[in-house]
């Protein structure tokens, strides 16, 4: 069981238990934080926006740490154009410890029933138009 979620602009395949590093969050250490799932996988797969309400997923702020330092050098020849700069970016590091799907996992189920069902019947009588133009046409 996994989720892709959202936080910081950026997608994260999360499972429970997992440690990341992602952009700054406001909650202070200790506290827990709910991210934004996109889909959910376990026996089923969850993308639609209805089933992924149901979807829970929560971590918990172990530490905000700064990333590593990155030189920026800006350089134009001939000019005498120097700059050196740099950047460290604030980080946050959690620990995925729920990933929880309500009711909404069996409420899918049906739904793809029904819409197969659907489906499968719209198949049916649009096949048969084709193959008496291909019969007629022969």
């Amino acid at each position: 069981m996994y989720a892709i979620v959202k936080t910081g602009g950026k997608q994260y395949r999360v499972e429970r238990g997992q440690t990341l590093l992602v952009e700054r969050l406001p909650q202070a250490e200790g506290a827990n934080v709910t991210l934004q799932p996109l889909l959910y996988r376990s026996e089923e797969t969850l993308f639609d926006k209805a089933g992924l309400e149901q979807v829970k997923v929560t971590a918990k702020v172990l530490e905000h740490v700064r990333g590593e330092k990155l030189r920026v050098f800006k350089f134009k020849p001939k000019r005498g154009y120097k700059r050196r700069t740099g950047h460290r970016q604030e980080l946050t590091r959690i620990e995925v410890t729920e990933i929880a799907a309500g009711a909404g996992k069996q409420a899918a189920k049906p739904a793809r029933a029904k819409a197969a069902k659907a489906d499968g019947d719209a198949a049916a009588t649009t096949s048969k138009p084709t193959e008496e133009k291909a019969a007629d046409g022969s």
